[in-house]
């Protein structure tokens, strides 16, 4: 599967540029060694902090109140933000919210956009819609510039090009901008600040995402390190936020709690360097706000899957997460990598196209640990898995049905038992011999030995020292 494959209604886990569990793209080396170190400093920076399982149930508590009263607070919002003249929409799924876009986009004869991070606007493959319309999109966060020169889809929530190395970064822009090779990172910033300063002076509409929407004060927050969020959104004269439904919280005073928790989760601050308060349109501009289901309410459905829609997408599961750091954000096949990203993906793609998810997890919760707002990942994870062996699902299969009864079947006595591990220890004597790497299993095959068969089973071993250990008799 290619990193710039449409991916609107999901993709097979498993991609052409990482194979499997056991053998990884060489690029990955790099995410593993970040990874390692942003979650070591994430964890370092909450233990410091005595409050901050504290921090951590309250707003998992506000979440859980947002997620249970959705419908009231999207109208609150909306009432509050219509009121200052920003027009508030609601798009059912992707077709629907790019469609809404692209009559925004003709309606101000807009010929570029500048867009700030948005993890919605990947699930709308806007970029792609935006080029197929004549529009040229230019993303501005410095990580999402790399992977869209790069021509790749983001491998992180919070940092998409975690996996290019500085001098990597330094050839590309040398490869398509045309500048100086540095592979030093303050002069890749400046030269990637120079080539975007025209844009953000010249393009007629800026697009970003939404990190909260406040209900009782109709406020769209928008938070970010690096300045080009604050320019994308004030500089053109068209503003649109697309946002998740679940990004509502109740009140402003919920918003220092939410800030806390996210810039030591997402990347080891205190507090990020930008925090944008937008509550409506600049004097003589324009406002769009588009709330996104495109799936969300097929979660809300699931009365056990309420907790998938708290992510504020910190990104510290995938961080901490033992697979994730082995394969990369790509092979989960759609927008959402790690372990939030096997459980929302199911979700919102479809049990049928997304089945496998749930199982690409070792179910050792340390996503569970560092997740700010204690979503219960493994948990949900388990919850998928039963759902995707008992609905219409890949997992499903009349193949997978019948191995799973012949195994119950010899696991539902002593003799079968024996009958079954005497066949295992003969398979795994003559599979040595054969080409065996096929398929998927190949993935994991050819990364691993077999093992090597004792002499005797253990039931055997155990009868023998069963017989040779018996005390002796008592003299009469």
């Amino acid at each position: 599967m290619s990193t710039t494959t449409n991916h609107l209604d999901g993709a097979e886990f498993l991609s052409a540029e990482n194979k499997g569990l056991a053998e990884p793209a060489p690029r990955f080396k790099n995410l593993t060694k970040t990874c390692d170190y942003s979650s070591k400093n994430n964890m370092g920076v909450a233990a410091a902090i005595p409050q901050f399982q504290d921090w951590r149930e309250a707003a998992h508590q506000v979440k859980k109140f947002s997620i249970a009263n959705l419908d009231k607070l999207i109208v609150q919002f909306e009432s509050n933000m219509k009121a200052r003249g920003a027009e508030v929409m609601f798009a059912q799924d992707a077709a629907e919210a790019n469609r809404m876009v692209l009559e925004i986009a003709r309606e101000h004869n807009v010929k570029s956009v500048v867009k700030s991070k948005s993890m919605v606007t990947e699930e709308l493959e806007l970029n792609h819609v935006l080029e197929g319309a004549g529009i040229r999109p230019i993303e501005t966060d410095l990580g999402e510039y790399i992977v869209q020169l790069a021509k790749q889809r983001p491998i992180h929530l919070v940092t998409p090009a975690m996996h290019f190395t500085a001098a990597e970064v330094g050839e590309l822009f040398h490869k398509t901008l045309g500048e100086p090779y540095s592979a030093e990172h303050a002069k890749l910033a400046a030269i990637a600040r120079k080539n975007l300063r025209n844009d953000y002076l010249t393009a007629e509409m800026g697009v970003s995402g939404c990190n909260f929407a406040i209900a009782d004060t109709g406020t769209v927050v928008v938070v970010e390190n690096e300045g080009n969020a604050g320019l994308s959104t004030a500089t053109p004269p068209v503003h649109i936020v697309l946002v998740g439904i679940e990004k509502v919280i109740p009140r402003i005073d919920d918003l220092p709690l939410f800030l806390n928790l996210l810039g030591r989760s997402g990347t080891g601050q205190k507090l990020t360097a930008y925090t944008h308060l937008i509550h409506g349109p600049a004097v003589g501009k324009k406002l769009y706000v588009i709330f996104l289901d495109n799936g969300r309410t097929k979660v809300l459905q699931d009365p056990h899957a309420w907790q998938s829609l708290f992510c504020i997408r910190c990104g510290a599961c995938l961080n901490a997460c033992p697979v994730y750091r082995r394969v990369g954000g790509w092979s989960y096949g759609w927008v959402y990598p790690g372990p939030i990203g096997a459980v929302l993906t199911p979700h919102l793609v479809g049990l049928h196209k997304a089945a496998e998810l749930p199982f690409a997890s070792s179910l050792c919760g340390a996503c569970n640990e560092v997740c700010p707002v204690k979503i219960d990942i493994p948990h949900q994870l388990v919850h998928l898995r039963h759902r995707a062996v008992n609905e219409p699902s890949p997992m499903n299969s009349p193949f997978e049905r019948m191995t799973w009864k012949v195994w119950a079947w010899a696991m539902r006595g002593p003799r079968r038992y024996a009958m079954a591990m005497g066949a295992v220890r003969i398979g795994v004597r003559v599979a040595k011999y054969l080409p065996w790497h096929f398929g998927k299993l190949g993935a994991w095959t050819r990364g691993r030995e077999l093992p090597k068969v004792p002499a005797s089973s253990f039931r055997a071993w155990w009868r023998n020292r069963q017989n040779t250990s018996q005390p002796p008799k008592e003299k009469p």
